[in-house]
Formats: C-alpha cells, sequence, structure tokens
C-alpha cells in the first residue's frame, strides 16, 4: 500500500509552550487508523494541522487524495434542516447526494427536525454525513461516537467499516479503546508532543509486556493481582490463601486490555 498521508517532523509552538516535538509517521490508503493520547498531549493539534485547518512551525504534511472532515466540536445555525445542511454541502462540493449513506446513518429520521431540536448523537450523525459528502478518500473522525447510544455506535462502526472496504483511508480519535481495538488497524500515541508508540494493538501488547489480572472472591473480599507469570502467581495465591484457611469462592484470569496497555506506555514515556 502506498500514503495517504505522511508527516515528518512536525513542530508546532503555541508562543514558548511547545506542543508538538518534530513527528514522524505514516498512514497507509485504505487503513484505519487511530491517533490516541492523554489529554493534553497534541492530537488534536496534530490533525488541525494535518486537516489544514491550523499552522505549523516546521516539518512536511502530505495528505493524498480528497478530505472530509467531521470535527469533535461543531455547529450548525439554529433553525437550519439537515437535509437543507446537506443539500448546500452537496452544492458547495459539486456532489450527488448519497442517499444510502444518508439511511445508513438515520438521516431521513430527523429531517424535519431543526438543528436546535436534534439531540448530541443525532448531531454527530448529521455531522459524519457532512464530512462524508462529496466522497472523500481521506476521512477524519474526531471521537465520532460520542454521544450515541448502543443502536447508533454499533451503525455507525458498520459505516466506518463498510467506507474502509471502499478504499476510503479512516483517522480517528477515540477515548473508547474498545472500540480503536475493535475497528483499527493501527494505532499511534501520543504524549508530551512526541509519538511513543505506532503499530497494531497485538504490537502494543508486545511491547508492554504481557499481563495477567488475577481476580479472586472469598467470603471476606474481592481482590485483583496483577502478574506477568501466571502459573507461579497462583501457585502462590492459593496456597497462602490456604494457609490462612481463607475459602476461595471464585478465580477468574484474563490479559491485560487496550486502554491498560495505553496507559502503562503513555505513564512509562514520561516518567
Amino acid at each position: 500500500m502506498s500514503n495517504a498521508i505522511q508527516v515528518c517532523g512536525l513542530k508546532k509552538n503555541y508562543e514558548s509552550h511547545v506542543v508538538l516535538k518534530g513527528l514522524d509517521f505514516q498512514i497507509e490508503k485504505g487503513e484505519i487508523f487511530a491517533l490516541l493520547g492523554v489529554n493534553g498531549a497534541g492530537k488534536t493539534t496534530t490533525l488541525e494541522c494535518i486537516e489544514g485547518l491550523r499552522g505549523y512551525d516546521s516539518g512536511m504534511i502530505n495528505v493524498n487524495g480528497k478530505m472530509g472532515i467531521q470535527l469533535q466540536s461543531s455547529s450548525l445555525p439554529a433553525h437550519i434542516k439537515p437535509m437543507e445542511a446537506i443539500k448546500l454541502f452537496a452544492k458547495w462540493n459539486r456532489a450527488k447526494m448519497d442517499y444510502a449513506m444518508l439511511n445508513d446513518l438515520g438521516i431521513k429520521e430527523i429531517e424535519k427536525k431543526q438543528y436546535l431540536q436534534l439531540s448530541t448523537g443525532q448531531k454527530r450523525r448529521l455531522h459524519l454525513a457532512l464530512a462524508l459528502i462529496g466522497n472523500p478518500d481521506v476521512i477524519f473522525l474526531d471521537e465520532p461516537t460520542a454521544g450515541l447510544d448502543v443502536e447508533g455506535r454499533l451503525s455507525l462502526h458498520g459505516q466506518i467499516r463498510k467506507l474502509k472496504s471502499q478504499g476510503k483511508t479512516i483517522v480517528l480519535t477515540s477515548h473508547d479503546m474498545a472500540e480503536v481495538e475493535t475497528l483499527c488497524d493501527r494505532i499511534a500515541i501520543l504524549n508530551n508532543g512526541k509519538i511513543v508508540f505506532c503499530g497494531t494493538a497485538s504490537e502494543l501488547t508486545d511491547k508492554v509486556g504481557k499481563k495477567y489480572f488475577i481476580h479472586i472472591k472469598t467470603q471476606q473480599e474481592d481482590s485483583t493481582f496483577e502478574t506477568d507469570n501466571i502459573e507461579d502467581a497462583l501457585i502462590s495465591l492459593l496456597s497462602e490463601l490456604k494457609r490462612k484457611g481463607i475459602h476461595v469462592l471464585d478465580i477468574k484470569v484474563d490479559s491485560g486490555t487496550l486502554e491498560q496497555h495505553f496507559m502503562e506506555i503513555a505513564g512509562r514515556e514520561t516518567e
């Protein structure tokens, strides 16, 4: 695959505050790529520089194709109706109406409402529909499922997968690690103005080290223990509980989640 986006040596300062410290990464055509980071890490600034919404001090950004952008915070005139907005955007982009996409996003259900009457989730769906007008090659989704109910999230996930199947490149940010793990081919973790990891979820697990969590329920309490060696830890824990005469009611073992791995590497790189 060739690059849809290439970022080299990207730097951005706000007066004396250094936000981006020379970012280097590539996003391949046709992949779903997540840019993750703790609050203040610089991910919104990075996206805005790539999208052309914010200037940067030095470096190079190359986007191969037409962009569609769904911002995390955006608004429309209070009394405009969804289809009025969509027709206006379609005219600006000289694009045909994609009624199948509009139906997938549930726009018909809200077409008679005014913008001020829409729920947060309905606004998110409308903003995504506006981003997809003009058949963009590269689509930026900033917290795309924020405010959506379960049904809306599943519908949107299906739409994102459909876009990928059409060869679209999708760049998203999300605080929902389960969503990221389900949808994304690769992830980049941005912290303190630097990329501290870029790769697949399994590669992140390998870098952090395999972690196991042993959940033990007794008559006295519920406890969780973290370990790299599940066999030795189980033997030691059960032996200690038996020695103390504590009866075990239940044991559950699971591996670390993407969220736990993300927080560990983000914390590790800033220590």
